[in-house]
């Protein structure tokens, strides 16, 4: 019946349908148009790969060859023309198109911020590197420093130790001096400061490193360490904006050390032929990693509202950041706020201010020590598994019933300072106003308070520890105050007559410090119940007070040139005088001089059209560093010792003063001469930009405590101008845009390569530093002309001896026998160089970066190895002593237990890593929904910290050195706060 009422259908209505089927289809190819055309270049070059995308869709393709397209769009569709190098274009979309894409300068018309003014990128004469600070709101920063780890040729940056808030060391091409500080100056906002722990990333607009001496003069006896400058984010004109920045996550322990079971323990100490008698019915019950460590939990907490109008800008923030530590005890918390302000009050007179505000407190860890002295790290691995955490016969006390052996257990080393606080808070106030002559001449005053204070307290009750019972209880209560003014008056002029460009900046600079503290121990306490000094009977005869003032008056000057940004010239003079000097010594001269030469605007390289920009630097200079002078090094100085009152005829005894150290009116400025050449290239429309640079860099006049011989005079010590010491090295970095269009990969590379040597010392020719196991109680650095700093001295170890089970140490002298007279350098520190890597991949609203950094060629002296491998007493071991020496003929790399142990080669390791130190994925939202609820945008992303690290060395991190930001000693393991890695959550949202 169904075929039959088909057949029945009139013939009228299948023609219908295929008229409805034919009209449908021309409607759809009516709709859909193919545009095609050429992309060409202002060369009148055909752009090749170049992204021609319908606007609002996916629907794209890429030019060919000749940079011709073809592609098929909507009906009055418009077209978005893209290539890397060229501003971007919209068309309306047509046939037989000719689009001419713009170059986009963006990249050299950067502004980058240099001592006292800034410059156009494309007219830097000196080495300054700009770390990005696109993605600092991604990633979990405590420590504002962190951002320039693996950003920077040049800048090595490692986190010395783990513990929660713990800055990073940073070197900027290389340690400088012995006893002064080696870390680079920080200008934040023009003010000058020695650190930036109260800084939070959030508030970062921009980061520039200022590398060679031709660029860091300017600030003459601060600037040989290199100059960081921080400009804070302000207020935008016409665009109001709330900002909402949150992570929360964990942190773990990256690596872990096994130590040996009770039975292992048992044979080891057999082995050893100790006389320790363990009971037979000990068993494994405590996890000592347990007791000690744990996922710790991690947060952060931004808001921040800005604002402006054509005269008056505004940025406000505030915020908190907590971190607790992965031991126990550990934590770290700030709270910041922050306003900068700007007001045009008239067309001549332009006011700011900026307020920065931070209360941070934190709590560490007892290290580099051994385990019997508060070493938590190493008592974790030496205290055996049979012990349980209290003493099950004494209420309230630690277990100490280790048979004989002195060890005290991770829990009670944690306990001495787990009551310990350090309290911190710093004002920043800056006050400003900048009033205009005329277009070209522009005078600045500004005004800045900085005021810290330190707070640092501890408390050990009478009862819990062994070392609370020795002291019957014990507390200390440390304070300072610093106060620093800083006057700055600049004077600026600049003028353009032509390709003829001037600018000429004169001021002059004045800092005054005001420091106090007071520093009280309290011993004897009745018991835990009352923490405070007062609850104490016992008042230390050390207590008391010190003060000291310090003040700077500087002169400073720049002039700078350009012709057509083809020649470019550059002129520094700074003019320091320092009351930590003699009077006769205290001014200080720091000049510097640097030219640029841009080749690719030379006629004779238009036909290089693959070149954008290139460009030639050379610079010489000189700048100071102050930090290695006291207050009053230059007098001599005395010593007060107080006297027993209470004893028997001396109720009315005074202190006595005896001279401490010797006055040298001769000291001076320790100086850095540094002379930089570079090569900055831009090449197939900004799609590559390199960086070269070489320096060379000595340092004369370095300041150094000397100690003098024994009875050659009246004190021990005296600080004098005593050495030399030099810097050489590369530097090469490269950017590139590898993808562009829908899907776009960005590149970032930068690989340092330093040499550093002392090469002169005066009056003592050799210095020793870093004493470690007490079982040896010998130094293992010794820094001497001739060697680069931190050099690891011992005997070298040629492996176990395979019938004794001894290591064999050689006889350097060859006189058949080993002595001290054998020892010798046996590592050093330094890398051979140190690199940095970020990949970045965008795809829609996807981002994903990818950063990877590392150190290659550098050895660490791995002391914790002599505690946890060392075999010298009944202490527990590592797991790696059970493939130990044990009978003759035996073949290994671990000794025999009980063997005769020396600072020696076999404690230093190749410290060389590779680490993925952060992978962070994240997602933009957008649409009409969001736009309805004012939500400009709305990212959440998920981060890592330290998630894989690729590296031979055995101790639980290789960034690593117990003696932190030390210049003369670095890269030794020490039972030092392991390093973490963390996992963040996070949602950054604008309004």
């Amino acid at each position: 019946m169904k075929k039959n009422k088909r057949k029945l259908l009139p013939e009228y209505s299948k023609i219908f349908f295929a008229l409805l089927a034919l009209f449908l289809s021309l409607s759809a190819f009516a709709q859909k148009v193919t545009s095609t055309g050429q992309v060409m270049d202002s060369q009148n070059q055909p752009v090749i790969g170049g992204s021609v995308l319908e606007k609002g869709t996916t629907n794209g393709v890429i030019t060919d060859l000749d940079g011709n397209f073809s592609l098929s769009v909507a009906n009055g569709a418009t077209l978005v023309i893209s290539y890397v190098g060229c501003k971007s274009q919209e068309v309306k979309a047509s046939t037989h198109m000719k689009i001419v894409l713009k170059e986009d300068n963006e990249l050299l018309d950067e502004v980058v911020v240099i001592g006292y003014g800034s410059v156009s990128k494309k007219d830097v004469t000196t080495s300054i590197s700009t770390i990005s600070t696109k993605d600092l709101d991604q990633r979990p920063i405590v420590s504002a420093d962190q951002a320039l780890q693996g950003k920077a040729a040049g800048v090595a940056v490692i986190k010395p130790n783990g513990l929660p808030g713990e800055g990073m060391v940073v070197r900027v091409r290389g340690a400088s001096s012995m006893n002064s500080s080696n870390d680079p100056l920080y200008v934040v906002d023009g003010v000058p400061t020695d650190n930036i722990s109260f800084l939070s990333a959030n508030d970062i607009e921009s980061m520039q490193v200022l590398k060679d001496a031709s660029s860091q003069a300017i600030y003459g006896s601060r600037g040989a360490n290199g100059v960081v400058i921080i400009t804070t984010k302000s207020g935008a004109s016409g665009t109001s904006k709330i900002t909402l920045n949150a992570y929360t996550g964990i942190t773990a322990l990256s690596k872990k050390i096994k130590s040996l079971n009770v039975a292992d323990y048992r044979e080891l100490l057999e082995d050893m032929g100790s006389t320790i008698s363990l009971p037979d019915d000990l068993t494994d019950q405590t996890d000592w990693y347990d007791e000690t460590y744990r996922t710790a939990f991690t947060q952060n907490y931004q808001a921040s509202v800005s604002d402006g109008t054509d005269k008056l800008r505004y940025f406000i923030s505030g915020g908190y950041t907590g971190e607790d530590g992965i031991i126990k005890v550990a934590f770290y918390k700030r709270y910041n706020f922050r306003a900068n302000i700007d007001n045009q009050l008239r067309k001549w007179l332009k006011v700011g201010a900026n307020v920065s505000y931070s209360d941070y407190t934190s709590n560490g860890i007892i290290s580099g020590q051994g385990s019997n002295r508060g070493g938590v790290v190493l008592s974790v691995i030496n205290t055996p598994t049979y012990a349980p955490v209290w003493d099950p016969d004494n209420a309230g006390q630690y277990y100490t019933g280790f048979y004989g052996v002195n060890i005290t257990s991770p829990a009670e080393n944690m306990a001495r300072s787990k009551n310990n606080k350090s309290k911190n808070n710093r004002l920043i106030a800056t006050g400003n106003a900048e009033i205009t002559f005329s277009p070209e001449l522009k005078f600045k005053s500004t005004v800045t308070l900085d005021k810290y204070n330190y707070h640092y307290t501890s408390f050990l009750d009478p009862t819990t520890t062994t070392y609370g019972r020795d002291q019957n209880g014990t507390a200390s209560d440390n304070r300072s105050t610093t106060t620093v003014l800083i006057y700055d008056n600049i004077l600026t002029y600049n003028k353009q007559l032509g390709k003829h460009g001037l600018n000429i900046m004169g001021g002059t600079s004045g800092t005054t410090s005001d420091y106090s503290y007071t520093y009280q121990t309290v011993t004897d306490f009745a018991d835990g119940s009352i923490e405070t000094l007062n609850a104490g009977n016992n008042v230390s005869q050390s207590n008391g007070t010190t003060a000291s003032q310090w003040s700077l008056m500087s002169y400073l000057g720049r002039v700078s040139y350009n012709y057509d940004s083809k020649y470019l010239l550059t002129a520094n003079m700074r003019i320091d005088g320092s009351s930590k000097l003699d009077p006769d010594h205290r001014w200080g001269y720091f000049p510097s001089l640097s030219a640029a030469w841009r080749i690719s605007s030379e006629p004779f390289m238009k036909e290089l059209t693959w070149i954008d920009d290139m460009k030639i630097r050379g610079g010489w200079g000189q700048s100071g560093n102050q930090s290695g002078l006291g207050e009053y090094d230059y007098l001599q100085r005395y010593s007060i010792t107080r006297q027993n009152w209470w004893e028997e005829g001396m109720s009315n005894a005074t202190p006595i003063i005896t001279q401490s150290t010797l006055r040298n009116t001769d000291l001076t400025w320790e100086t850095t001469t540094q002379t930089n050449v570079g090569l900055d290239l831009t090449i197939l429309r900004n799609r590559l930009t390199f960086t070269l640079d070489y320096y060379f860099k000595k340092t004369t006049d370095m300041l150094v405590d000397v100690t003098l011989p024994s009875g050659a005079a009246v004190a021990s010590s005296i600080t004098r101008n005593e050495g030399e010491m030099t810097n050489k090295g590369f530097e090469f970095s490269v950017n590139s845009r590898n993808l562009v269009g829908k899907f776009t990969w960005d590149t970032d590379f930068n690989i340092s390569f330093n040499r550093n040597k002392l090469t002169n010392l005066e009056l003592t020719k050799v210095y020793y530093a870093a004493q470690t196991s007490d079982n040896l109680a010998e130094y293992c650095v010794r820094n001497e002309p001739g060697r680069p700093l931190g050099s690891f001295y011992g005997y070298i170890s040629d492996g176990v001896d395979s019938e004794t089970g001894e290591l064999i140490y050689r006889d350097v002298t060859d006189d058949g026998q080993v002595t001290s007279s054998d020892r010798t350098y046996i590592g050093d520190p330094n890398p051979d160089f140190t690199f940095g890597l970020t990949n970045t991949f965008s795809y829609k609203g996807f981002n994903l970066s990818i950063l990877l950094q590392g150190s290659y060629g550098n050895d660490i002296f791995n002391a914790s190895k002599m505690e946890t491998e060392g075999m010298y007493d009944g202490k527990n071991q590592s797991t790696r002593v059970l493939s130990r020496w044990r009978r003759p003929g035996m073949i290994t790399s671990i000794p025999k237990a009980g063997f005769e142990m020396k600072t020696s080669s076999y404690f230093v390791e190749d410290g060389s890593y590779l680490r993925v130190k952060d992978v962070t994925l994240s997602y933009s939202f957008s649409g009409g929904l969001l736009r309805k609820w004012g939500i400009t945008r709305l990212q959440p992303y998920f981060s890592t910290t330290n998630l894989l690290t690729f590296t031979k060395y055995t101790g639980m991190d290789p960034e690593v050195n117990q003696w932190g930001n030390s210049g003369t000693v670095q890269g030794i393991d020490w039972g030092t706060y392991p390093q973490t890695k963390s996992f963040v959550v996070g949602v950054n949202i604008d309004f």
